[in-house]
């Protein structure tokens, strides 16, 4: 099985594209992690905001979401990195993040790349050379960490 990567620039989605990315994050933040909060929060479609695709045929398996740095503060923010349920098994978790680190470094060379982190996710963001940055804190009831790669 192969999975086809895609980063695209907001404005060259599709809306079947856009539509699979928010019903994937609907579907694992809002229902499977009980997290009632306003997932489509206004950042999908501003600035230069990038989006990586994982797609398996016709289904999106893996998305993360790059923010632009000129919007956060001087730093590329990665967010909503998230795997299909019946993709898990896939091991898709490094490969994601590995190809939106190398989308980072394309688009924004040499800025470092801010992200939240899930507390209990620490150690698989510190193999990608992440360290924690302040304190942990309450987010939706899951406890995250900030974490920095220069």
């Amino acid at each position: 099985m192969s999975i086809e990567w895609i980063c695209k620039h907001h404005t060259d989605l599709t809306k079947e594209q856009l539509y699979a990315i928010l019903q994937l994050r609907t579907e694992v933040f809002v229902v499977e992690q009980r997290c009632a909060y306003q997932e489509v929060d206004g950042l999908d479609l501003c600035g230069d905001t990038l989006h990586l695709m994982g797609w398996d045929g016709e289904r999106l398996v893996a998305y993360l979401r790059l923010l632009d740095p000129q919007a956060h503060e001087g730093e590329v923010v990665i967010g909503r990195v998230v795997t299909s349920p019946g993709a898990r098994d896939m091991k898709l978790g490094h490969p994601l993040l590995l190809k939106g680190l190398e989308a980072a470094g394309h688009c924004w060379p040499g800025v470092s790349i801010y992200l939240s982190a899930q507390a209990h996710l620490q150690g698989f963001y510190a193999r990608h050379g992440f360290e924690a940055v302040g304190e942990e804190y309450l987010e939706d009831d899951i406890a995250h960490i900030g974490m920095r790669k220069s």
